[in-house]
């Protein structure tokens, strides 16, 4: 199993440094940034740690220029060394970092007090484990070094080591969300894009899609090796060949088919001080876009995204003022929410997302009286007989891309389908049998309350692909509540 760690702290604070003592490869790959001594670009190294195996690392820009870019490293990875400097005090970007990695809730780390060999260390450390209480890096212990003498290097990676042995195994049969922080074309291969693979498995040979457009993974690599597949957590390079779709770039992602529907409104939850402008900066994976806000209640309050996002529920991401530096953490609450078009829509919107409402039922659509009702289309009726054949006796195993592209239904079929209740589509590719809703309700009664997605995924015998978009689609039809730390109970059922 391969890590990947990325750095964080203020410009000149001897990341860097760091990871080229850790590594013995310089992660500056510009020119320019080589020779101001200056990141400028997000950095790339890595090593085999004794005891835990290959670590990649992603060096960040701690200039305030490129915070951005610094948040696009950060987003997808699960594990952070933050750097303070023992020569210099308590400095703006470092406090802008460590909420950002808070707002993302990163909890496992290493606070390491760089520079030891200019200065005393102790008020240093003082100072940063102050600020670290307050924060989800709170427990993260801490080690002295000096990059330019080797002085605590070992201990650093002694205590990196216990970090990451602490890490949960990501599940490798999880739908891929790879967001995409640097794209290239090489001759002769074709376009290739790198990330950090935060869950789930690539194989050459793969299918997915990039902003709804297929893809095929031509070439895969990582860490400079050519692989056949790869898990997350890793550093992946993809070689998509040389029709992939055109504007891919970083904050673009390569994603399952049918897992993460694109978005352009999210219901989300705020943490953080004050009120956030009416045009902030969101940012979530290796993306940033400036964003419209219309407050629900208190702190939900709904995104309108510039450009659309494959988000799903769940997910954290970043708001952020760029003129105060004000950050907020976001968690996404509904990636595919109702319309707000009646009075006093926001304030019941805000009591369903609590759990203080159930939702209001859709009005069901109706044909014209006068029309007549049309025939049976002999396609479709043998598609819904191959459905039901693929999902007797396994309710909740909704067939993936190519199977339902063998059964004989698109996505837009499923959808009509789904309207006159002939099937349950709980999200695009992803269908089930009528009544599979209640069914899960049924067998998620039998949970202790409250229950983890993977409890109720084992419960109901399926893949996170599809246990995620159907709870989802439980908590906005009124039959479970989400509850703030993600996990969920049924409507009417108390914690035992």
């Amino acid at each position: 199993m391969m890590h990947v760690v990325v750095t964080a702290g203020h410009v000149d604070h001897g990341k860097s440094t760091l990871i080229r003592a850790l590594t013995g490869r310089d992660p500056d790959r510009l020119e320019e940034e080589r020779r101001r001594g200056l990141s400028i670009e997000l950095g790339y190294a890595w090593t085999d740690l004794p005891g835990v195996g290959e670590v990649a690392f992603v060096d960040v820009p701690g200039h305030q220029r490129f915070v951005s870019t610094a948040l696009a490293g950060m987003g997808p990875v699960p594990v952070a060394l933050f750097v303070v400097a023992a020569d210099d005090p308590w400095m703006p970007q470092a406090e802008e970092h460590l909420a950002a990695l808070d707002a993302l809730g990163v909890e496992h780390g290493l606070l390491v007090v760089t520079r030891a060999d200019l200065a005393e260390p102790a008020e240093a450390v003082r100072q940063a484990r102050a600020r670290l209480a307050r924060t989800s890096l709170a427990r993260a212990p801490h080690v002295v070094v000096s990059g330019r003498t080797g002085e605590g290097l070992d201990a650093l990676r002694s205590a990196l080591a216990d970090v990451l042995h602490a890490v949960p195994e990501p599940d490798p049969d999880a739908p891929v969300r790879l967001w995409v922080d640097r794209q290239f074309h090489v001759r002769g291969a074709g376009t290739v894009v790198t990330g950090t693979l935060a869950e789930g498995t690539i194989a050459v040979g793969d299918r997915f899609e990039m902003d709804g457009a297929p893809v095929r993974v031509r070439g895969l690599e990582s860490l400079e090796a050519a692989r056949d597949r790869v898990s997350g957590v890793a550093r992946v390079a993809v070689d998509l060949g040389g029709r992939a779709p055109d504007g891919i770039r970083r904050g673009r992602a390569l994603v399952t088919p049918g897992s993460h529907p694109l978005t352009e409104t999210v219901d989300v939850e705020l943490r953080g001080d004050g009120a956030p402008p009416e045009r902030p900066v969101l940012h979530v994976g290796s993306s940033s876009q400036e964003v419209r806000v219309r407050p629900l209640a208190g702190n939900l309050v709904r995104l309108g995204l510039g450009e659309p996002l494959p988000l799903r529920t769940g997910d954290r991401a970043v708001l952020r003022d760029p003129g105060s530096r004000t950050v907020w953490g976001v968690r996404v609450l509904d990636s595919a929410p109702p319309p707000l078009t009646r009075r006093g829509a926001a304030a019941r919107r805000a009591l369903v997302l609590s759990g203080q409402a159930p939702p209001a039922e859709p009005e069901p659509e109706r044909a014209p009286e006068e029309a007549p009702e049309p025939a049976p289309d002999p396609a479709v009726e043998q598609a819904l007989d191959r459905l039901a054949a693929h999902l007797s006796g396994r309710p909740f195993a909704a067939p993936d891309a190519a199977e339902l592209a063998a059964i004989g239904l698109d996505d837009a079929t499923a959808a009509r389908l789904h309207r006159a209740g002939r099937v349950l589509r709980v999200a695009p590719g992803v269908v089930l049998l009528p009544g599979a809703d209640s069914e899960a309700v049924d067998r998620l009664a039998e949970l202790a309350p409250p229950f983890t997605t993977s409890a109720a995924r084992q419960a109901l015998g399926t893949s996170r692909r599809v246990a995620l978009p159907l709870l989802a689609h439980l908590d906005r039809t009124g039959r479970t509540v989400r509850l703030a730390d993600d996990t969920r109970r049924l409507r009417g059922t108390r914690e035992r």
